[in-house]
């Protein structure tokens, strides 16, 4: 990237911030102008003046926070070129969740990508990654360690299906992030052919209705509150992660616990917290395709937040590439962030907050 004393990103309190065109991305407080990468509310946050975003992303905002989450709010459809101030803006896929994004900045002959949550893993809930070459790579870190490497989502339900027909006197907790996470893990489990109704936890309802109705097909869901355990047997309830260790789930008797974490890689994790059936599906880059994409992007200049920061920065130095961390503040460390499904997420059962650092 070509040095210039009025440069394409800096960091303020607030988080990144393009001078050029005068607006932030993903703040971790209200802006004036906030261009927003994905739904997950370490990077979607409400209270801005004017939001850019997808147009998937702005209707996930709204069904979080409501349509007054901003005050003016502009789609940015995949692929379509935005001018603001003195940038040109495109939102390009991430392969996160639905709607998710990479920020392409262009100004003057250089082009900054904002990665956000990315992975490139396949799921079939959302669009998948698009490589999209750059000068300066801003790219997130969450598993930047070299033991993670994720193994295929349908390999790890797949072991669900398997417990099932162990057990089939024992219904399967599975725990999963409300946005993004929960419908993948729905969408994995159809295509391995399973085709009993799946329960879902009132905090869960909300964001996979929304899914449903941007056209993805779960077949047979229904509400886990009110129905008796007995009818339960053998079951799939999906639920978050927080509830798997709350009194809510202590009505279901004899269950098996499951959770779709990348953490569920750290064995350690999963006794922590009681987990019977670790399951490791993430939304997000394991080390080795972060390092593919650091390479394949062309950038000269990397910069790494919210993860393993100085883990991806000492490999890229020894590529001869420009690495540097933001250590920023705000962002979760969490598979999807800070795990927030609350009662405005789409009603607690237990009729308290869950909060974990997942």
């Amino acid at each position: 990237m070509k040095p210039m004393a009025d440069p394409i990103l800096t960091l303020t309190p607030e988080g990144l911030y393009c001078p050029r065109g005068g607006f932030h991305i993903d703040p971790v407080r209200p802006v004036p102008r906030a261009a927003i990468t994905h739904g997950h509310a370490d990077h979607a946050r409400p209270g801005h003046s004017a939001v850019l975003a997808t147009p998937e992303t702005l209707g996930i905002m709204a069904v979080r926070y409501g349509e007054a989450f901003c005050e003016t709010r502009q789609a940015a459809p995949y692929g379509a070129r935005t001018t603001v101030g003195e940038v040109t803006v495109s939102f390009h896929p991430a392969g996160h969740v639905l709607g998710s994004a990479q920020i392409l900045i262009e100004s003057g002959g250089q082009r900054a990508v904002i990665s956000g949550d990315y992975k490139r893993q396949a799921d079939p809930t959302c669009a998948p990654f698009e490589l999209v070459p750059c000068d300066l790579f801003v790219t997130e870190a969450t598993f930047g360690l070299p033991v993670f490497r994720h193994p295929e989502a349908a390999d790890e339900v797949a072991k669900l299906l398997a417990s099932l027909a162990l057990f089939p006197d024992r219904p399967h907790l599975v725990g999963a992030y409300a946005l993004g996470k929960a419908q993948r893990v729905l969408a994995h489990i159809r295509r391995a052919g399973y085709d009993r109704p799946i329960y879902l936890h009132g905090a869960l309802e909300r964001l996979t209705a929304h899914y449903v109705a941007a056209g993805q097909d779960f077949g047979p869901l229904l509400p886990v509150k009110g129905v008796d355990r007995k009818e339960l047997a053998g079951a799939v309830v999906l639920c978050p992660p927080g509830s798997l260790s709350d009194r809510w789930a202590q009505r279901f008797g004899d269950q098996v616990t499951a959770f779709a974490s990348g953490w569920m890689r750290v064995r350690a994790r999963a006794r922590q917290r009681g987990v019977e059936l670790p399951m490791v599906i993430s939304d997000h880059a394991d080390w080795e395709d972060l390092c593919t994409t650091i390479v394949e992007t062309g950038a000269a200049q990397v910069w790494v937040t919210h993860g393993q920061e100085d883990a991806l920065c000492h490999w890229g130095r020894t590529k001869g590439i420009d690495c540097r961390p933001l250590h920023l503040l705000g962002y979760g460390d969490g598979d999807d962030g800070p795990e927030e499904e609350t009662a405005a997420e789409g009603g607690q059962e237990s009729g308290q907050e869950i909060v974990s650092a997942g």
